[in-house]
C-alpha cells in the first residue's frame, strides 16, 4: 500500500544546517581578457571558458559538477522528491490522431516512462490494431536518441523521420518504406531546423556545410541552404534548390502546399518575421521565384491554397495581431490581396488556422489563453468552440476530411483528447488523463493583472490550492521568458504538481516581449526597451508579496533560455527580493551571445553590441555576467543549469556567470552550476534526464527556503 509521510512544512530557520556553510568554488580558468566595445572597456577575463573542449575548461566542469552533486546529495529529502516526481510523471500519455497520407492513423503514446514517446499506427484513431510504427526508444540505450519529426511522402509510400542526439539542435534524416517499416539507405546528416519537404521522388530539407572537428557545438552557422534529395542516391549528390550566399547568416526552411504545386521559401535571421518566396512545381510563371515578402518584417505563414489557385497566408503585415488573407500568385502586391479573416475584433492573436475538410479552424489568443473558432473559406463564423477553462489547444484536420480531433491541457487540467463534428459543433471526449494521487479539483488557477513600472497592465497565472490563504506564509515560484514574440499559454507539467501538492504556488508571467497581444506587446520588450521584461518580472513579484500570499524569504524565480537571461538579470536588479533563484541554459553574455552558433539571429530581439555605442551601452548595462555585484550585497541562492550539448544557447554563457557569481562577494548562500552530459537546451530530453535534473532543482530551492517537503513512499 502507499502510505504519506508527512514533515510538517514547519518554516525552519533560513541559515541553518551544514548546507549553508561557505562553499569552497573550484578556481576557473582565465586570462584577463579585457576588450573594447566602441570605446567601452568590457571585462571578459573568463573567456577561456568559451572552449568548451579544452582541457582547463573539462577539469573546471568535472570539478564544479562534483562540488554541486555534494552539495546535492546531502539534502536527506532529495531521493525523496525523485520518487514523488517518477509517480507524478509514471502516467500515459496520448497524442493527438492524425491520417497519414496512407490512409492509416498515427498517434505518439508513453505508457509510463518511456523516455521518448513511441509512434504507433492503425486503421482508425486509436484502433484496437494499433502497432508500432517507430519507437524512438531503439535508437540508444539511454533515450538521448529524439524523434523530432515525422514526414510521409503525398502517396503515403516512403516516411521520412529527422531524429536529433543528446539535445542538439543538429539533425538527421532517415526514410522508412511506410508498408514495411523497413529502413531505407538515405541518410541525411548536418542538416538544421528542418523537416523534409516532399516533392516527386525526394524532399526538400535545409542543412549548414558540414562543421569543423570539435567545434561542431559552438561555432556559429553559416550558409544555411536548402537542398533537394532524390530518394537512392547518395546526400553528396545532393542538389542546391536555394541559397543566398550573399547573407551567409540568413537561414532558410523549405515547405511544399498539400497540392504539390508550390515550393516555399521562408527566410529569416534579419528581422522579427520572415521573407517569403514562392516557386511553382508545375511549371507555371516560367518556373521563376515569386516574391510574396522580401523583408523579415513581418509574418507570414502559407497555411494552404484554394481551389482557384490563391494562397493562404496568415500575416502580421499591417496587421500587428494577424489576418488570414488570400493572395493571387500572378499578383501577390499586398494591393491585391483579399482578407478572409481580419484582425480578432475581439482583440486576440491570430495563433494558427488549419484547413479542416474545406472549413477553416481558427486559434486565437486572447489575454494569454487559447479560443478557437470554425468559420467557411470565406470567413463567415458557424462556430465558437467551448473550451474548458483557461488553456492550450491543439488541432488536429485534413483538408481531404471533415474529421477534427484536438487536445486540451492547462496547469492543472492534463491533455485531454476530443472529437469535434463540424456539422452539430459537438465535442466528444475519447482520452482522458488519469494520474494517481494528483485531483485536479483540489486546484485553482486564477488570472490577475497587475501594472508594471510605467503602468502597464500586465495578466499572469496564479495556480494553487483552493485551500491556501494569503497569510505569507506559501512558498511562491514565479517563471517567466518574455522575448522572440512566443506566448507563455497555461499548459500541463506533471513535475509541477510535486510543487503545488506542497502548498507552493506558481505563478506564469505573460512579460513583454512575448506574442499575447501582438507585435506592440513583443516590440515593447525587445533591443533598448528590455527593460520593460524584466520591470514585468520584478513587479509580479511584488504583487505577490504585497497582497499577502508570500515573503522574499519564500519566493523562487526561474526561467530557461531568453528566461534564463531574465533571471540572471532580475537577480541583479534586485537581489533582496528572492530567495532562490533557478536561471537555466541562459543567455548571460549579452555583449558576444552573437558569435556563438545561431546567436546572431537573435539580434532582432536584443541588438548587438556591434551595432553602436549606445547598444553596447544597454547591453552592458543588464548583461547578466556584467552585472554581478561585488560589494557584499547578500544575493539568493542560485543553481545555475546548462548541458553540454546546448548548441542553441552555448554552455559558454552559464560557465562564465557562475564562475563570476563564485567570484564575487555576494554573501554565503551557495551558487552552484549543474552541467548535464549528453543533453542540449531542452528538446527531446528523454525523461529519467529530466526526472534527474526536476529532483536536483526541487531537492536545492526547498533546502534553501528551509521546508521539507512532504514525501510518498511505497510500502
Amino acid at each position: 500500500m502507499k502510505k504519506d509521510l508527512i514533515s510538517a512544512m514547519a518554516l525552519c530557520s533560513l541559515t541553518a544546517g551544514a548546507q549553508q556553510a561557505p562553499l569552497k568554488y573550484p578556481a576557473a580558468p582565465q586570462d584577463g581578457t579585457v576588450y573594447e566595445a566602441f570605446g567601452i572597456k568590457v571585462d571578459d577575463r573568463y573567456r577561456p571558458l568559451e572552449n568548451d573542449t579544452a582541457a582547463a575548461t573539462l577539469a573546471w566542469v568535472e570539478a564544479e559538477n562534483s562540488l554541486t552533486q555534494s552539495y546535492l546529495s546531502q539534502i536527506p529529502f532529495r531521493q525523496a522528491i525523485r520518487d514523488r516526481l517518477t509517480r507524478l510523471n509514471d502516467y500515459a500519455k496520448t497524442g493527438l490522431p492524425w491520417k497519414g497520407k496512407d490512409g492509416r492513423y498515427y498517434h505518439f503514446y508513453n505508457d509510463g516512462l518511456k523516455n521518448q514517446s513511441v509512434l504507433y499506427r492503425a486503421s482508425a484513431p486509436y484502433g484496437a490494431d494499433a502497432e508500432v510504427f517507430l519507437d524512438p526508444n531503439a535508437l540508444s540505450d539511454d533515450g538521448t536518441v529524439a524523434l523530432t519529426g515525422f514526414y510521409q511522402s503525398p502517396d503515403g509510400k516512403y516516411s521520412a523521420y529527422t531524429i536529433s542526439r543528446s539535445g542538439s539542435d543538429w539533425t538527421e534524416i532517415y526514410v522508412l518504406d511506410t508498408a514495411t517499416g523497413e529502413l531505407l539507405p538515405d541518410h541525411i546528416e548536418w542538416a538544421k531546423f528542418t523537416g523534409a519537404a516532399w516533392d516527386g521522388d525526394g524532399f526538400y530539407y535545409s542543412a549548414y556545410p558540414r562543421p569543423e572537428a570539435g567545434k561542431e557545438f559552438s561555432n556559429a552557422n553559416e550558409y544555411h541552404k536548402v537542398y533537394y534529395h532524390k530518394l537512392g542516391t547518395p546526400q553528396q549528390e545532393d542538389v542546391i534548390a536555394y541559397e543566398n550566399a550573399e547573407q551567409p547568416l540568413y537561414f532558410h526552411s523549405a515547405g511544399v502546399t498539400d497540392d504539390g504545386e508550390w515550393l516555399l521559401i521562408s527566410g529569416g535571421g534579419q528581422g522579427f518575421g520572415n521573407s517569403l518566396y514562392a516557386k511553382n512545381l508545375k511549371g507555371k510563371y516560367d518556373g521563376s521565384w515569386l516574391t510574396i515578402e522580401p523583408s523579415m518584417d513581418y509574418e507570414l505563414d502559407v497555411i494552404d491554397t484554394t481551389p482557384d489557385g490563391r494562397l493562404l497566408v496568415s500575416t502580421s503585415k499591417n496587421a500587428p495581431r494577424k489576418r488570414l488573407v488570400s493572395i493571387d500568385p500572378a499578383n501577390p502586391a499586398e494591393e491585391n490581396w483579399q482578407v478572409i479573416l481580419p484582425e480578432d475584433p475581439q482583440g486576440g492573436v491570430l495563433v494558427s488556422v488549419e484547413n479542416a475538410g474545406g472549413k477553416l479552424l481558427a486559434v486565437y489568443d486572447r489575454d494569454a489563453s487559447h479560443h478557437a473558432a470554425l468559420y467557411d473559406m470565406g470567413g463567415k463564423l458557424l462556430d465558437e468552440i467551448k473550451l474548458p477553462t483557461y488553456g492550450s489547444v491543439s488541432f488536429s484536420t485534413s483538408r481531404k476530411s471533415p474529421e477534427v480531433y484536438y487536445s486540451f491541457s492547462s496547469f492543472a487540467y492534463p491533455s485531454t483528447i476530443y472529437s469535434y463534428d463540424m456539422a452539430s459543433g459537438e465535442s466528444k471526449l475519447i482520452k482522458s488523463t488519469a494520474i494517481d494521487g494528483f485531483n485536479p479539483e483540489d486546484y485553482v488557477t486564477e488570472q490577475i493583472f497587475y501594472n508594471s513600472a510605467d503602468g502597464t497592465r500586465v495578466p499572469m497565472f496564479v495556480t494553487r490550492k483552493k485551500d491556501l490563504k494569503a497569510d505569507g506564509s506559501n512558498p511562491t515560484y514565479v517563471y517567466g521568458y518574455g522575448g522572440f514574440n512566443i506566448s507563455l499559454n497555461p499548459a500541463f507539467n506533471a513535475s509541477r504538481l510535486f510543487w503545488l501538492e506542497n502548498g507552493g504556488i506558481y505563478v506564469s508571467t505573460n512579460l513583454r516581449g512575448g506574442a499575447e497581444y501582438g507585435e506592440a506587446w513583443h516590440e515593447a520588450g525587445t533591443k533598448q526597451k528590455k527593460l520593460n521584461v524584466f520591470n514585468d518580472f520584478i513587479a509580479a513579484a511584488e504583487y505577490m508579496v504585497d497582497h499577502g500570499w508570500t515573503t522574499p524569504d519564500l519566493l523562487t524565480i526561474e526561467g530557461g533560455s531568453n528566461g534564463g537571461l531574465l533571471v540572471g538579470a532580475c537577480v541583479n536588479l534586485r537581489p533582496d527580493l528572492y530567495r532562490v533563484a533557478v536561471p537555466r541554459v541562459g543567455v548571460m553574455d549579452m555583449m558576444r551571445y552573437h558569435l556563438f552558433t545561431i546567436g546572431w539571429n537573435w539580434a532582432s530581439d536584443y541588438g548587438t553590441a556591434d551595432d553602436s555605442r549606445e547598444m553596447a551601452e544597454y547591453l552592458l548595462g543588464y548583461s547578466p555576467l556584467h552585472t554581478i555585484h561585488n560589494d557584499g550585497t547578500r544575493y539568493p541562492s542560485i543553481l545555475v543549469t546548462t548541458a553540454d550539448h546546448d548548441d542553441r544557447v552555448v554552455p559558454a554563457h552559464s560557465f562564465k556567470y557562475a564562475a563570476a557569481l563564485q567570484a564575487a562577494d555576494t554573501g554565503d548562500n551557495p551558487k552552484l552550476i549543474r552541467i548535464d552530459s549528453k543533453a542540449g537546451h531542452g528538446a527531446g530530453k528523454p525523461i529519467a534526464k529530466q526526472l534527474d535534473e526536476w529532483a536536483d532543482i526541487y531537492s536545492f530551492i526547498f533546502e534553501n527556503l528551509g521546508r521539507t517537503p512532504k514525501s510518498v513512499t511505497a510500502e
